[in-house]
């Protein structure tokens, strides 16, 4: 079983990475696969609902975004972290799962997912919202840990000092992995992953 551990901030080795880093330590004790991926640095196309993707079954802009989503599609869950600017996430990590979510939204149906995000002060908990959306959206099961997944500090080493936060990553580690474990047992002993199907409407029909 693998986990993608996805860094939506500026930086590699900042705050949300540390946060990420802690999850992952638990994820690597149940003997579960990781790796973490940082957005790369670069100007970041917006989705333009061009509707393209559903015709070629990828992004137009052929970047890092169609990378990702071959990468999820051998990925059996998902934790996306988010540093906090202005009470928001990233518009980077925004723009990013946008596409991902909008082109390859069958490699994520179905699989566990959380959301982590870390900040001075104030704005995590809003920021974990607008992020669980894509999830809610998706089928895929929400992940929880003992508190909301917030670090806190303006700096690495003050991340370090934040011992609940920490906690709070490393048990979302552990329940993440239990949750793939409990998914594998389904499988399994016979239960299918429920087909579902929707119909499309519009309020003014």
């Amino acid at each position: 079983m693998k986990v993608l551990l996805v860094n939506g901030g500026a930086h590699p080795k900042g705050c949300t990475n540390r946060a990420l880093e802690e999850v992952e330590k638990a994820l690597k004790e149940e003997e579960i696969e990781t790796l973490i991926y940082h957005i790369p640095n670069v100007p970041l196309q917006d989705c333009i609902a061009c509707g393209t993707c559903a015709k070629i079954g990828k992004c137009v802009f052929d970047d890092c975004v169609n990378e990702f989503v071959e990468m999820a599609k051998e990925t059996d869950g998902f934790i996306f972290g988010t540093p906090v600017y202005y009470a928001h996430p990233t518009g980077k990590v925004q723009s990013f799962m946008d596409r991902i979510f909008y082109s390859g939204k069958a490699a994520f149906v179905h699989k566990p997912a959380a959301t982590i995000s870390s900040s001075r002060r104030a704005g995590s908990v809003t920021s974990m919202d607008v992020l669980n959306k894509y999830f809610s959206i998706s089928q895929m099961p929400i992940v929880s840990s003992m508190y909301w997944n917030e670090v806190h500090g303006n700096t690495v080493e003050e991340v370090e000092q934040d011992k609940e936060g920490l906690d709070t990553m490393y048990a979302l580690g552990k329940n993440m992995a239990w949750m793939l474990k409990c998914i594998e047992a389904g499988k399994k002993a016979g239960i299918d992953i429920p087909q579902n199907t929707k119909r499309n409407t519009n309020f003014i029909r």
